[in-house]
């Protein structure tokens, strides 16, 4: 099955493990030397109607991939741990952690 990066653009990605939503494809990564696709790249949520920046990019690298439906596409997605890094979101403007 062949697919354009427009089609991909529409499709909803679903995380296997938990059946949480992750979003839809926003950009795809390609390894120039190989002229393949490496990863899909979910843009992250908007904080606070933009004002605040954006979560962080989901990236699933292509082996995480299992089923690329129609309209979904299901991934086996595992969330970084976040390290320790300045405060997110609003709280972090009022000195909350």
């Amino acid at each position: 099955m062949n697919c354009r990066i427009d089609d991909m653009r529409h499709k909803e990605v679903i995380n296997i493990k938990n059946g949480m939503r992750l979003g839809n494809v926003c950009d795809l990564e390609i390894d120039t030397a190989t002229a393949r696709v490496s990863a899909l790249i979910i843009y992250g949520k908007l904080r606070w109607l933009g004002l605040l920046g954006r979560e962080d990019d989901i990236i699933i690298h292509w082996d995480d991939i299992k089923v690329i439906g129609d309209d979904t596409i299901l991934v086996n997605y595992t969330t970084p741990v976040r390290t320790k890094g300045p405060p997110r979101g609003i709280g972090a403007l009022f000195g909350y952690k």
